[in-house]
């Protein structure tokens, strides 16, 4: 049977201007012409429009059609192809979705948000060079300290909850403060000598019974639990300093919700009272 193009049309649901536009690129070549020299098309024509029109519906460019027209790929072969494409493409978009609602949910200027959403939608690569030039500024290469790394890496996943992109958000900035990072770091020069090993700990056990028990912190029993801890006050006091910083703190929750950890037990009642018993 012979068509002309406007019969095509007709039957594929393809505009007039479409069909001859995928005749004119070889696509659909005619089969002859008619006395008055117009194009005609046979069924071959019409079967080739109807993969073309699926295919582009699909959003399958010209050149893999092609492929699939001239035997040089199987219909499989491209589906599978470009079903891969799409899950990739879906992702991107999921992720763009929670940037934004994040953005959304923090109300920022103009320029905060611009910065949130880069780094927010940092590749994995990228991301992973940031934990780790963080992580190496702030603890240094030591093996002694590989096990409070992993702990303080964020991994975040490829298909993060609103709550997760807003977290990485405000985690990513603190990674990039250096006076944060430097802290960390003096905190990581304290595990070389015994003096500061498990300090943290230490505090937790000792004040935090008496922060609940709400023994005040300028009193002789304080006086007492802070010599119990046998550690000389100027560089307790240092040490202090420097561990009460609520960037600390900050982010350990952050990372806790990227993570999915439970939130972490906070220490800053415990500092806040070790240092007015301190001061006393």
């Amino acid at each position: 049977m012979r068509y002309s193009i406007g019969e095509l049309a007709h039957r594929t649901g393809l505009t007039v201007k479409a069909v001859r536009f995928y005749s004119d690129r070889g696509l659909v070549p005619p089969s002859g012409r008619n006395a008055a020299g117009q194009r005609r098309y046979d069924d071959a024509a019409l079967a080739r429009l109807d993969v073309i029109r699926v295919f582009r519906d699909l959003g399958v460019d010209l050149a893999t059609i092609r492929r699939v027209i001239d035997g040089e790929a199987t219909v499989a072969e491209v589906a599978a192809e470009h079903a891969a494409a799409v899950e990739a493409q879906i992702g991107v978009l999921r992720r763009r979705s929670v940037v934004l609602q994040a953005v959304a949910n923090r109300d920022s200027p103009p320029e905060a948000a611009s910065l949130a959403h880069q780094r927010a939608l940092l590749s994995e690569v990228e991301r992973q060079c940031l934990v780790g030039d963080f992580l190496a500024d702030a603890l240094g290469d030591r093996p002694e300290l590989a096990g409070v790394a992993r702990t303080l890496t964020p991994e975040l996943p490829e298909n993060p909850t609103p709550e997760q992109a807003e977290a990485w958000i405000e985690l990513a900035a603190l990674m990039r403060d250096a006076e944060f990072r430097a802290n960390l770091r003096q905190l990581a020069d304290g595990h070389e000598g015994d003096l500061r090993r498990d300090l943290a700990a230490e505090v937790r056990d000792a004040v935090t019974p008496a922060v609940v028990a709400g023994i005040p912190p300028r009193s002789p029993a304080a006086k007492a639990i802070v010599d119990g801890l046998g550690r000389d006050p100027g560089e307790l006091r240092e040490w202090l300093d420097v561990a009460a910083d609520p960037r600390r703190e900050r982010y350990l929750e952050l990372l806790g919700v990227i993570n999915g950890w439970a939130a972490p037990e906070s220490l800053a009642p415990a500092f806040d009272w070790l240092a007015e018993a301190m001061a006393a």
